[in-house]
């Protein structure tokens, strides 16, 4: 099994393997494009977009700066929209439902490390994120490795998800809790 496989099964991989490193340079030298280029949804930056992104629906919209690993493992639906200085880590499958806002600064970690400090020294591994349809991410809010944040959510600014929200939530805090049903 190669790194990358290993990486996209939630398994401990290197990730200085040359494989994923030159996958990581790509996604950079698109990164910069995306970043310094003056933005605006034409024809070039939709295909810098496609290229970065090829998993994802072709109506979102990104204001950089934008920061992700490797653009691939991001799986957005329609109507996506990332506010300035967003980081997506998707060493794994990072899949976003159609409807979602990021607020400035929002953080989606699917990259994780061994607590084991000897382990950690050559090895990491993922833990794959959904967020579902309808969703609003506020401002500096972050969502960890493995969270599963159901439909029509809405994660207040600054919060940390560590644990899965259910749908038609509204979720605050560090950590993240849930202070009240959307529906109700």
């Amino acid at each position: 099994m190669t790194e990358k496989e290993k990486m996209l099964a939630g398994e401990s991989y290197f990730a200085n393997d040359k494989e994923l490193t030159a996958d990581r340079l790509k996604a950079k030298k698109l990164l910069h494009k995306l970043n310094v280029t003056e933005y605006v949804m034409n024809g070039n930056s939709r295909n810098i977009l496609h290229q970065l992104l090829p998993n994802s629906h072709k109506h979102m919209y990104i204001e950089p700066p934008f920061h992700c690993d490797y653009g691939y493992n991001i799986e957005a639906g329609e109507n996506v929209y990332f506010n300035v200085n967003c980081v997506v880590l998707d060493t794994m499958k990072i899949k976003i439902g159609s409807n979602v806002f990021f607020g400035p600064g929002a953080q989606i970690y699917a990259a994780t490390h061994p607590l084991n400090a000897i382990e950690r020294r050559s090895t990491e591994f993922s833990k794959p994120v959904t967020i579902g349809d309808d969703c609003w991410i506020g401002g500096n809010a972050v969502i960890c490795p493995g969270v599963t944040i159901g439909n029509r959510c809405t994660i207040g600014a600054g919060a940390v998800v560590t644990k899965d929200i259910p749908d038609d939530s509204l979720a605050v805090g560090n950590p993240a809790k849930v202070i009240r049903n959307l529906q109700e």
